[in-house]
């Protein structure tokens, strides 16, 4: 198993923590947490973009001038597709991208993710993130401290300081262990674990 020390927020090293191999450190590929990801970015849209067709739009039905006898293209009615206004041919139309990754691809592109950030030592356990009160400064302090850079907080359970103090800090972004996914740790520098999140991100991912 990998050791890793556990620091406080003033960042001493107060201890250090075993890291199970079969969840931080196993082959990472690519192709499967692109999938994941890819995914993820699928099911996030909304999918509502939408154009009107030419019985939507609004406008009269008759005919703008006379068949024969003007010189001119045999107009229909001003809702024609041809002319400004007019209703859109070939716009998009409401769908739902979202689709499956089996259960098994999800759960080991997770293990992948944490794997990486752990080869790249760009994980940091802490053995806890007390708040008095909600206050954004106090956890901007602790970051840069710590010079965390657009870190991603795991907390294994509800902290409403901590989730309510850094949401508005740009880069910074706390999650609960159910939360935990693929895309926000690759889009995060840092991945600041709680101490007690470990076992939580353990027991979910145990197999």
């Amino acid at each position: 198993m990998a050791v890793v020390e556990v620091k406080n927020i003033d960042g001493e090293t107060v201890s250090e923590v075993e890291l199970a191999d079969e969840i931080f450190n196993v082959a990472v590929k690519g192709s499967v947490l692109h999938q994941v990801v890819r995914m993820q970015l699928a099911n996030r849209r909304r999918g509502t973009a939408k154009v009107k067709r030419r019985s939507e739009v609004k406008g009269s039905t008759s005919k703008l001038f006379r068949q024969k006898g003007t010189g001119r293209a045999r107009r229909g009615n001003i809702k024609s597709p041809l002319l400004r206004g007019g209703g859109v041919v070939f716009g998009p139309e409401p769908r739902d991208y979202s689709y499956k990754v089996p259960k098994k691809v999800r759960r080991l592109a997770l293990k992948m993710a944490l794997s990486s950030k752990y080869r790249g030592n760009e994980i940091i356990v802490l053995d806890g993130f007390e708040l008095d009160q909600v206050k954004t400064k106090a956890v901007a302090s602790v970051i840069e401290r710590l010079a965390l850079e657009k870190p991603l907080i795991v907390i294994n359970g509800k902290d409403e300081k901590l989730e309510l103090s850094s949401r508005n800090i740009p880069g910074v972004k706390v999650l609960r262990v159910e939360g935990l996914n693929v895309y926000d740790i690759l889009n995060h520098k840092t991945l600041v674990l709680l101490q007690p999140a470990i076992k939580g991100i353990e027991g979910r991912l145990a197999a």
